[in-house]
């Protein structure tokens, strides 16, 4: 397993030959740095979640004709903000668990998607799931779970509630919960939660 972006041409981490460790990306490739930031851009510890940044000489020097887009991504010192959720562990190994765009925030307090869908999953009942936020008044956004329910098991929309009332703390349990027969998904299985959140949009845009 490893990891890399078109940006940096296209490497970052790779698990070293006979040091592999499953659900990593592995270790930085030679003179390239990693560090995880929060939404103000300060380091966050090791062991936490925070944007995967990189710098490295093969990080590119920006995007062409368009400047704008550069500065968006590419600090004056070269460090390069991934979009990626990421824990670095304190062996040095990373972790990506999540994409920055799917983070829910709700009432200031982030919530990954990943997090409260690996919880979900463990429920026999579960074929698929995902998590997005949907715009609240009083929180800004709050979760709604989208679930595919595996043949001959039956699952009520309150019977999600409670069980992921137990397991997670009150700003990430979900509000909502839509059953489907199936989920969208790109051609290697990812589920595309960007067009559960367009749906979504596009119907209260219909209701309003």
């Amino acid at each position: 397993e490893g990891y890399g972006l078109t940006e940096t041409s296209p490497v970052v981490a790779v698990n070293p030959l006979g040091y592999n460790q499953v659900g990593t990306i592995g270790l930085p490739v030679p003179l390239t740095e990693c560090r995880t930031i929060n939404e103000s851009g300060e380091d966050v510890p090791l062991g936490e979640r925070g944007e995967l940044v990189v710098r490295g000489p093969q990080v590119r020097m920006g995007y062409w004709q368009r400047e704008d887009a550069t500065k968006e991504v590419l600090s004056d010192d070269g460090w390069l903000e991934t979009g990626d959720i990421a824990v670095i562990q304190p062996d040095g190994y990373i972790r990506i668990v999540d994409r920055k765009k799917d983070m829910i925030v709700v009432s200031g307090f982030n919530v990954y998607p990943n997090e409260l869908e690996d919880i979900l999953v463990t429920l026999p009942a579960v074929l698929q799931c995902a998590a997005i936020g949907v715009p609240d008044e009083k929180t800004g956004e709050r979760v709604k779970l989208f679930v595919v329910v595996r043949d001959g098991f039956s699952l009520t929309e309150q019977q999600v509630i409670d069980f992921m009332h137990d397991q997670v703390t009150a700003y990430k349990r979900p509000r909502e919960v839509e059953f489907r027969s199936s989920l969208p998904v790109t051609n290697v299985g990812k589920i595309l939660r960007r067009e559960l959140r367009d749906e979504v949009l596009q119907k209260a845009k219909q209701v309003g």
